[in-house]
This record gives structure tokens, C-alpha cells and sequence, in this order.
């Protein structure tokens, strides 16, 4: 299968472009060609009405500024059926846990499917072209395994494929209700026994350690050699004191005493860090995973995003509870949230943000073709500039036009309201 589009504009290489020519063949960029270089937008003609240059073929128009694909690197599809729910009343994160808990005991392998591939569409619609999910929901309400003991895994890879996104399924291990107390209700879904039991179950491929509360120290040697690994960490200060009382160190330390920091590594959150921490994590070139809209939504705080990455750690966003399901909020988040915490501005650039945002990805020959495309004529954008600042300080996910995804069109502007219908029958069947 191929294709070919002529962009309007788009980031490339780490700079816009005016009218970017690419091929598609088999999932993949094929050619990138810059038929104009940085040519100025600044003839006064409105978007939807500028000519190109005429190009041979079968190639398709993409008025707007194009960007690689983004990735949404912190995902738990069900959590989708909390948005608006949550948010009603005070708590904290362990209040707003027990809600989560609800949800999570009225899931088959059915529903969630229903549910995700509503979630996932959302995000596709987003502009979210891959996600991360952190699946630990394994077994029945009681415990025990389902005939196919990874039923609910295999729901998760089918409700991917039919939105058309990319998924990175991660096998979470959970084992513990906290710092080895057995689980408790909802939580022996999540429990395979012990971590030996879980590597039998899940076998080899991308996996989690739900955090350093629901794996006992004792059992971490499990996950040596695993790549990708995520694990939730410091997402909550009483996590890190807890830690200290049962082990006498952090949880980063405890991660990097059993020799589960690098690059194969990603945390997620990281909001307590002390400066250890931000050392260990930067050596090791461990990645950090953020979710600002989270964070907010959880009151979980604000981490040190900018300093684990002078440190060295590669740095990601999610959309975790889906509270906002929004990739371009997150990157503003990351750069408001240190205005926030700061008092001042600056600390992130556009560029540094897209490159965040796209985890290094491009638009670029042999790389996988997925596209994201804003229309760069809505109130939000317009008069903006078309570029990396428009897509970072400007953007929303109201203003993605039109998703590619390995050189298929997944989503086009008119598929909302579909969206939308089928979320609220997948949530609405939990209710």
C-alpha cells in the first residue's frame, strides 16, 4: 500500500517547512521532499485557499501544519469512565482511588474492550498516533484467571486495532496491597501471587511494576533484563515515606539498588524526588514519563520535569486517567507547571517540547508514517504563526484536522460525534 502527501506545513527535521512532499509505502516514509525551503507564510492568503506547487500522481492535500505522530507514553484505558465523576467533590488521591477501585471491579473482557477502543479514539482523535498502557486489571472480580488467562490483555490489543493506534501493552505486575500486605477487594484482580507467578502468566515483552508499594523489594530481581519496564514512581510523598520506613531508602534508590534504572527504564510521575533521586535517574539515563492534567486533576503536585532532563532523562508525557485527553496540554503543562513552581518563564522552547512530545520521532525517510495535521485557521490558531509555538502555545485537541497512522487515515475531521456516542455507551454499560 502507498501514498503520498504535499503539506501545507510541517515540522521536519527540527524546523516548519513550506510544502513537504512525502511518500508512503508500506507503513513507512518512503521519500521526504522539500519542494520550498522556509518559505515565508506571509502572502496574506488564508490556508484553505493557497495553491501548491503541482506535484505528478495521486497525492493528497494537507492544508495546515503537520507534525509526526505523538505519543501517549501513560495510559490506563478505563480510568476514561471517571471524567467528570471525580472531579465533584474533596479528597485526595487516595479517595479518588476508591473511586477508580469501582470501576475497575465491574470490568469483562467485553466491556473493557468497549471502553478502550471509545478511549483510544479519542486519543487517535488527539492526536495521539501510539500509546503506553499500564494494564493490570488481569483476572476476574474474584481472583481467579480467566479461561484465557490474559483475556484482558488481548481485549486491550483488539480495542488498539480497531481505533487504529499504535500499542505498547505493559503486563503490570501487582502483587501487594503495600510494602507486602496481601490485596485487598478489587486489588486480587491485579494479583497474580507473587512476581514468579506473574513472569509465567505474562511471559516476555514490555512490562510494569505497578510501583515499589505492590512489588515486595524481595521480588524485584524478576524484572532484571526487561525492556521496556515502566514503574509509578513518587507519585504520591506518603509512597516515599512508606518506602523509608520499610527499606530505610527511596524508591528510586530501591529501583537502582536492584539494578532496575537505564534507559530501558521508565518512571512515571516522579513528583517527590529529592536531589538523589534526580542524580540517580539522570546517570542512569533513565526515562521519566509526566502527566501534567493528572498531576493537576490528583493534586499530586508538581515534579521537576526540567531538571531530570538537564540530569539526563529522556522525557515523555501521558494522558494516565484521561482527565483531559489532550497531547498539547500536556506539553504546555510541562512548560506552565514550571511557571508555576518557579515564578518564572521559559523553560522549555517549542522545539524541545515537540520533540518531548513526539518521544524523537520525525517526519523522515524509513520512519513509521504517522501524521498529525492542525488546522491552523481556527480561533484558537489563527494569527499564531503556523509553527512549533502555534502547536505548543496554541493548539488543542480541538484543532487536529486529520490523523495518519502507518500511512492510513484514522481519523478526519466529522468523526467526534461518533466518538462521542461511543463513549458514553461504553461508559454508560458500567454504570
Amino acid at each position: 500500500m502507498s501514498s503520498s502527501y504535499l503539506l501545507e506545513r510541517a515540522w521536519v527535521g527540527g524546523a516548519v517547512h513550506d510544502d513537504v512532499l512525502v511518500e508512503i509505502a508500506d507503513g513507512r516514509f518512503a521519500s521526504v521532499v522539500l519542494t520550498r525551503r522556509n518559505s515565508p507564510l506571509s502572502d496574506g492568503v488564508p490556508s484553505g485557499q493557497r495553491q501548491f506547487h503541482r506535484v505528478p500522481g495521486e497525492t493528497a492535500r494537507l492544508p495546515g501544519l503537520t507534525l509526526p505522530g505523538l505519543v501517549n507514553d501513560h495510559s490506563h484505558a478505563f480510568h476514561r469512565a471517571l471524567r467528570g465523576r471525580t472531579q465533584r467533590e474533596r479528597g485526595t488521591f487516595w479517595t479518588w482511588r476508591e473511586q477508580m477501585y469501582a470501576v475497575a471491579e465491574r470490568l469483562e473482557p467485553d466491556t473493557y474492550r468497549a471502553l478502550a477502543r471509545a478511549a483510544y479514539r479519542e486519543m487517535v482523535a488527539a492526536g495521539y498516533t501510539s500509546v503506553t498502557e499500564f494494564h493490570y486489571v488481569h483476572h476476574r472480580p474474584d481472583g481467579t484467571a480467566y479461561a484465557s488467562p490474559n483475556a484482558m490483555g488481548d481485549a486491550l490489543r483488539q480495542a488498539a486495532e480497531d481505533a487504529g493506534i499504535r500499542i505498547t501493552l505493559l503486563d503490570t505486575c501487582y502483587v501487594s496491597s503495600g510494602f507486602g500486605a496481601p490485596p485487598e477487594g478489587v486489588q486480587r484482580r491485579y494479583s497474580d501471587g507473587d512476581a514468579e507467578a506473574w513472569a509465567a502468566r505474562a511471559g516476555d515483552g514490555p512490562a510494569a511494576i505497578h510501583s515499589v508499594r505492590a512489588v515486595p523489594r524481595e521480588q524485584l530481581p524478576v524484572f532484571r533484563g526487561r525492556a521496556p519496564l515502566h514503574v509509578h514512581l513518587s507519585e504520591q510523598a506518603a509512597e516515599n515515606d512508606a518506602c523509608l520506613a520499610a527499606y530505610g531508602v527511596t524508591p528510586a534508590r530501591l529501583l537502582h539498588e536492584a539494578d532496575l534504572l537505564g534507559p530501558g527504564t521508565t518512571v512515571v510521575h516522579a513528583t517527590h524526588l529529592t536531589g538523589d533521586d534526580i542524580e540517580l535517574l539522570g546517570t542512569t539515563g533513565t526515562r521519566v514519563c509526566i502527566t501534567p492534567t493528572t498531576e493537576r486533576d490528583l493534586a499530586d503536585g508538581i515534579g521537576p520535569a526540567r531538571r531530570l532532563h538537564e540530569a539526563g532523562c529522556p522525557v515523555t508525557i501521558g494522558s494516565d486517567s484521561h482527565a483531559v485527553v489532550d497531547p498539547f496540554e500536556e506539553l504546555r503543562g510541562l512548560e506552565m507547571d514550571e511557571r508555576l513552581a518557579t515564578g518564572e518563564r521559559g523553560h522549555w522552547t517549542a522545539a524541545e517540547l515537540l520533540a518531548v512530545g513526539t518521544a524523537g520521532r520525525g517526519i523522515e525517510v524509513g520512519a513509521e508514517a504517522d501524521l498529525v495535521t492542525l488546522d491552523t485557521s481556527t480561533p484558537r490558531t489563527a494569527g499564531t504563526g503556523a509553527d512549533e509555538h502555534t502547536a505548543v502555545f496554541a493548539a488543542t485537541a480541538a484543532d487536529v484536522s486529520q490523523v495518519v497512522v502507518g500511512g492510513r487515515v484514522v481519523f478526519t475531521r466529522g468523526d467526534e460525534q461518533e466518538i462521542g456516542r461511543e463513549l458514553d455507551d461504553a461508559i454508560g454499560a458500567l454504570r
